[in-house]
C-alpha cells in the first residue's frame, strides 16, 4: 500500500467513525455534537477526496467543508455544495464557550432533526467518488 493509500484508508476510516457516533449524541440529546461530528465526518471523507485528486499526500489543515470541495476536484450540485456551507457552522469555532452557547441557542432538536440525515446523504455520494 503506497502512502497516498494509507493517508486516503485513515481519512476514510475515521470519517466513517465519526458518521457512525452522530446518531449516538443525537439520541442522547447532544444535538450540537451531534451535528459538529457530522462536520468531521464530511470533512474527513473530503480530505481523502484531497489526498486523492492531488499530488501531495497530506491534505491542507483546514476545517471549511467549502474550500476542501473546491480543491478536491470533484463535482457536486448546487444543493450538496449549499449544504456545506451549512455545516461549516458547526467546525472548530463550535469548540470555543461563547460560540457553544449560541450554537446551543439556536440549535433545537428540531432544527437538528432536520439537517441530521443530509450529512449522512452526502457523505455517501463523496464515499462513492473514492471508488
Amino acid at each position: 500500500m503506497t502512502d497516498k493509500e494509507k493517508q486516503i484508508k485513515y481519512w476514510e476510516t475515521t470519517a466513517i467513525d465519526d458518521l457512525e457516533s452522530i446518531n449516538y449524541l443525537f439520541e442522547g440529546g447532544k444535538y450540537v455534537q451531534a451535528l459538529f461530528f457530522a462536520h468531521l465526518a464530511i470533512e474527513k471523507i473530503l480530505k481523502a477526496l484531497w489526498v486523492k485528486g492531488n499530488a501531495e499526500n497530506f491534505p491542507p489543515k483546514t476545517h471549511n467543508l467549502t474550500y476542501l470541495y473546491e480543491n478536491s476536484k470533484i463535482e457536486l450540485n448546487e444543493e450538496q455544495t449549499d449544504f456545506l456551507q451549512i455545516m461549516n457552522v458547526y467546525q472548530i469555532e463550535g469548540r470555543y464557550p461563547d460560540y457553544v452557547s449560541m450554537l446551543h441557542q439556536t440549535t433545537t432538536k428540531d432544527k437538528a432533526q432536520t439537517i441530521i440525515n443530509d450529512p449522512k446523504n452526502i457523505f455517501t455520494c463523496l464515499q462513492e467518488k473514492l471508488l
